[in-house]
């Protein structure tokens, strides 16, 4: 491990399953704190910082579905593992769906556990250094003023954005060169009380290609990933 001591948030109410579990993690070096219940996991995360959450469905209080549901309504970006005793693909997509990292449907190996939990934490320390984005960013010939909701383009022309574009904008240019997916954008751009269709996020970036490309059918800068996605490329 490195010197840097990572921290797991543990959501898991069988007591024994949940002491076997923080003894090996902490053995693998992290450190780990322990939560019984949903609503317990909740105060805990808002008063801390955690690299991982390891949440099971069947809690008291409150299900790990409306946990991890509640915690992305916050645009919080930390991994999510879901751990379940249901193994059906409607089960899995669900909790993919509300936002989980990964799923893993109990009895489960704990050495598959562990290099599950080792790689979400090297997603997490990569989302941990990622810089905010500045007020006003510039790409090619265009640039966009978050603070004052608007852009200007190659033409000089002043476009005003709307707080769904702003959003938008913001979470593509921040995971630059990468892929979002629909589901991401769902959560951090709309949150849960309205879903979009694919047409509505896919007429986001053909308005973004029209402020922003020199040729819109040719984007340099915004991107579709058939199926999956969006990209930002700079």
């Amino acid at each position: 491990m490195t010197e840097k001591k990572f921290s797991i948030l543990l959501v898991e109410d069988e007591e024994n399953l949940q002491e076997a579990l923080k003894l090996n993690l902490e053995l693998e070096g992290y450190e780990v704190s322990s939560s019984y219940d949903g609503a317990h996991a909740l105060k805990m995360v808002a008063q801390e910082h955690f690299d991982l959450i390891i949440l099971d469905v069947m809690l008291p209080e409150l299900d790990g579905i409306s946990v991890c549901e509640t915690i992305r309504l916050n645009n919080n970006e930390i991994p999510i593992l879901i751990l379940s005793a249901k193994n059906s693909s409607a089960d899995r997509v669900l909790g993919l769906k509300k936002g989980a990292d990964d799923y893993l449907t109990k009895p489960f190996n704990l050495e598959e556990l562990l290099l599950r939990v080792s790689k979400l934490i090297k997603k997490s320390e990569q989302i941990s250094i990622k810089q905010p984005l500045p007020n006003v960013y510039e790409f090619g010939p265009n640039t966009i003023d978050f603070k004052a909701a608007e852009s200007f383009n190659k033409a000089g022309d002043k476009i005003m954005l709307t707080k769904k574009e702003l959003m938008l904008l913001k979470l593509l240019i921040e995971n630059k060169n990468e892929v979002v997916t629909r589901e991401k954008i769902l959560q951090a751009v709309w949150g849960y009380n309205v879903y979009p269709t694919t047409r509505t996020i896919d007429n986001f970036i053909l308005n973004f290609r029209k402020y922003f490309e020199e040729d819109s059918r040719n984007p340099r800068y915004f991107h579709s990933a058939r199926g999956v996605g969006y990209k930002f490329t700079d």
